[in-house]
C-alpha cells in the first residue's frame, strides 16, 4: 500500500476508528486511490482483512471517503422576513445529470470539519460568512453507509439578513475552484422549492435538521 494513502490523515482516521471500536486489523490492500493535486486522498477503495471482539469477519470492501460537511445557507428578506435557500447546481458523477444540493464540501488533510464548512460557503456561493456564523446541526457524525463506506456528514446552517435586492443578486452566478475541476451555478429557492429540487439525501436531511433546529428554538 502507498505510503501517502497510509500516513494521510483521512486513513489514519479511519484506521483509528477500527481499533477504537476493537476490530483486529490483520491487513488492508489499496485497491484504488484517487489523489488531490498536493497528494492528499480524495477517496479510496480498499479490501479489509479484520475481526470483530465477538470473532467475526466484517465485509472485506471498504470505500474511503472520510469526513463531509453539509451547510444549508438561509437568506432572510430583511423586510418580508421570507426565507430562501441558496443551493448550488453541478453535475455529479453517479448519473451525469445537473443536480442541486446544498453547499458541501470533503475534509481533507488536517482541516476540522467547521473549518472547511466556512471555506466552501466562500467557494461555492461567493458569500463571505464568518465563522461563528455558521451554526453546527450535529456533534457526533451521521453515517450515509455504515456498511460500505466510512463517510461521515456533518451538517451547518448559516442564517444571513439581507436586503430582497442583494439576496436575488446571489441567483445564477457562476462558481467553484477551477483548478479543482469545479463547475457550480448558484440557485436561490424558497425552503419549499429547495425540498421539490433536491434529489439527494445529504441536502434534504439538512433541511430537515434544520427546521427541527428553529422549531425546538420556539
Amino acid at each position: 500500500m502507498q505510503d501517502r494513502l497510509t500516513q494521510s490523515p483521512k486513513f489514519r482516521r479511519w484506521k483509528s476508528l477500527l481499533e477504537h471500536n476493537g476490530l483486529n486489523i490483520h491487513g488492508i490492500t489499496e485497491i484504488f486511490t484517487r489523489f488531490r493535486h498536493d497528494n492528499d486522498p480524495l477517496f479510496s477503495l480498499v479490501m479489509l482483512d479484520a475481526t470483530t471482539p465477538e470473532g467475526d469477519k466484517i465485509p472485506p470492501i471498504c470505500f474511503l471517503k472520510g469526513e463531509i460537511v453539509s451547510v444549508m445557507l438561509v437568506l432572510i428578506d430583511q423586510d418580508t422576513r421570507e426565507k430562501y435557500v441558496l443551493l448550488v447546481k453541478q453535475r455529479r458523477i453517479c448519473s451525469g445529470a445537473f443536480i442541486y444540493e446544498q453547499v458541501a464540501g470533503m475534509v481533507d488533510g488536517a482541516d476540522k470539519p467547521h473549518e472547511v464548512a466556512v471555506r466552501e460557503v466562500a467557494e461555492e456561493t461567493g458569500v463571505e460568512v464568518r465563522p461563528e456564523e455558521v451554526i453546527p446541526l450535529n456533534t457526533e457524525p451521521l453515517y450515509c453507509s455504515t456498511g460500505t463506506s466510512d463517510e461521515a456528514l456533518y451538517f451547518y446552517y448559516c442564517e444571513l439578513e439581507r436586503p430582497h435586492s442583494v439576496i436575488q443578486s446571489y441567483h445564477n452566478q457562476q462558481q467553484g475552484v477551477e483548478g479543482e475541476g469545479e463547475r457550480i451555478v448558484t440557485h436561490l429557492a424558497t425552503i419549499p422549492e429547495a425540498l421539490q429540487l433536491i434529489t439527494n439525501t445529504n441536502g434534504l436531511l439538512n433541511i430537515y435538521l434544520y427546521q427541527a433546529a428553529m422549531a425546538a428554538r420556539g
